[in-house]
Parts: structure tokens; C-alpha cells; sequence
């Protein structure tokens, strides 16, 4: 998806760094390659409501970001909330 900035902050990277399962260039891989637009996320998370879409890295992780979209109406604003590596899409 096409995306203006993706925002990291002391409050989400640790939290998707934290394990090491899954790092930011591999959140930031996945945003930026993921087909669709911002706002047409592949499903939304059960816990939060949150959007979220799935993909491969190049280093072959599946992974799911989960995200806050703080786009307006001149920018397109992504904010990883949390990531983590998942066996098969919508697992």
C-alpha cells in the first residue's frame, strides 16, 4: 500500500520488537508491499476492532500487522500497533 510515513514511537516498537520474532523493516516490508489500499485492510482484529493485513517477507516470515490509521486528508499515516508471525493467512 502506498503510505506517506509510518510512525514509531518508544510506546509500539518495543512492543513489535520486544519478542524478536518480527522487526520493523519486516513491518515496514509488509505495509509497503501489501496490495491493497490503506483504508481496505484484509480483516480487523477481534481484541481491538483494529485493521489489519497479512504478508510475506523477503526473508520469508508470514506475518500479521495490526495497525491505527491516523491518515487525513493530505497524508497517509500507518501506525504499527503490533506484529507477530502467524502459520497461514487469517490464522
Amino acid at each position: 500500500m502506498y503510505v506517506d510515513l509510518i510512525i514509531w514511537d518508544d510506546e509500539n516498537e518495543p512492543h513489535i520488537t520486544g519478542p524478536g520474532e518480527v522487526t520493523a523493516d519486516d513491518v515496514e516490508e509488509v505495509i509497503r508491499d501489501h496490495p491493497r489500499r490503506h483504508d481496505e485492510p484484509d480483516d480487523y482484529s477481534d481484541s481491538t476492532g483494529l485493521p489489519l493485513i497479512y504478508g510475506d517477507t523477503s526473508s520469508g516470515k508470514r506475518i500479521v500487522v495490526i495497525y491505527e490509521d491516523w491518515s487525513d486528508d493530505e497524508y497517509i499515516i500507518i501506525r504499527p500497533r503490533t506484529s507477530y508471525p502467524v502459520e497461514a493467512y487469517g490464522a
